[in-house]
């Protein structure tokens, strides 16, 4: 009885070392997913500045300026509720005790009026034609870093399932392509991290068309 228990017992351990032993036979693969998607927001700021000497003529000159800004605006498709008008912002030169230089003009102000719509080729197409507004004596001006068009994509959760099984499979092509080259098979999944999604744009001339990317981990475990 005594040698049968002991070698049931190292029966045991020695199916447990080698269960151990599987268990530590792993490969981590990566699986990347990318797509293209086009922008379905785009925030548009339109920024002019106003100098002056006189304020209550500047305040009134701004208002007639919007005026005209947000009619050029709904007359191209923008609604009401995609614009909005900024407080301005008023610089007094002459308050300013680290210029002594002379000024021409005391006052200068810059206002901003921004569109903020999921119309991204229509507006697109408005900022080329923002030179109409030049003809009416609206000088739009760029240039600042603050006031860029910024374009976005807000649909995410439409394409994260699709980017995700893609992302899945891939790592599951490399991991089966290492177990054939180290004469094993591929096991079951021991561990896996979805990774997280970015969005950037496509390269500098197109920031209206987005990649979105995710890269998978995935650890499988191989066997003989």
């Amino acid at each position: 009885l005594l040698m049968v228990g002991l070698i049931i017992v190292g029966v045991c351990i020695k199916s447990g070392l080698n269960s151990m032993a599987d268990n530590s036979r792993v490969v981590n693969v990566k699986g990347l997913a990318e797509m293209e998607v086009p922008a379905n927001k785009v925030t548009w700021p339109l920024m002019y500045k106003e100098v002056g000497n006189d304020l209550p003529a500047l305040y009134n000159k701004i208002n007639n300026t919007n005026q005209t800004i947000v009619t050029f605006l709904k007359q191209k498709g923008i609604t009401e509720q995609e614009i909005s008008i900024n407080a301005p912002e008023l610089i007094d030169l002459q308050a300013d005790r680290y210029n002594s230089n002379p000024i021409q003009f005391r006052y200068n102000i810059t206002t901003v009026i921004t569109v903020t719509s999921d119309k991204v080729e229509l507006v697109r197409n408005l900022i080329k034609e923002q030179s109409e507004l030049l003809k009416q004596g609206i000088a739009i001006t760029g240039g600042d870093y603050r006031y860029n068009v910024q374009y976005d994509f807000t649909g995410l959760n439409a394409v994260k399932p699709q980017m995700i099984e893609e992302a899945t499979k891939n790592a599951r092509a490399a991991a089966i392509k290492f177990a054939k080259d180290s004469d094993s098979e591929l096991g079951k999944i021991k561990r896996a991290y979805q990774g997280q999604f970015s969005i950037e744009d496509r390269d500098a001339n197109t920031p209206f068309i987005k990649k979105v990317r995710v890269v998978t981990s995935i650890v499988y475990y191989l066997k003989d």
